[in-house]
């Protein structure tokens, strides 16, 4: 009986140990961070900025990371926001990154793998 109880205790911190990696719209603003003025106005991008993209695309490896990362960039070209949509849109390809999706408010996260 205690043996059982040792592994579900096991089974249960290895399933939430997993879980602790899932990529949150907090950790995509913080890597984006630094490409927010950008954003705005253009001009020359922050090698900050790039690097976080490389971050958050290194990140995003499984389905329902890519999915997330999807629904919180489409967030970040809200109008409300003041942010240049084409701008945005076209950061990941200036850092040399391919995501498998355009960063669009018409963009349906829930297709991306």
């Amino acid at each position: 009986m205690a043996r059982s109880s040792v592994v579900c205790s096991l089974l249960l911190l290895a399933f939430l140990a997993g879980t602790a990696s899932a990529i949150t719209c907090g950790q995509v603003d913080s890597d984006l961070s630094s490409c927010l003025g950008y954003a705005r106005k253009g001009g020359v991008i922050p090698p900050g900025c790039c690097a976080g993209v490389r971050t958050l695309n290194n990140l995003a490896k499984t389905t329902p990371d890519r999915q997330t990362a999807c629904n919180c960039l489409k967030s970040l070209v809200n109008p409300s926001l003041g942010l240049n949509a084409a701008i945005v849109a076209g950061i990941p390809a200036k850092c040399g990154v391919n995501i498998p999706y355009p960063i669009s408010m018409q963009t349906d996260c829930n297709k991306v793998r």
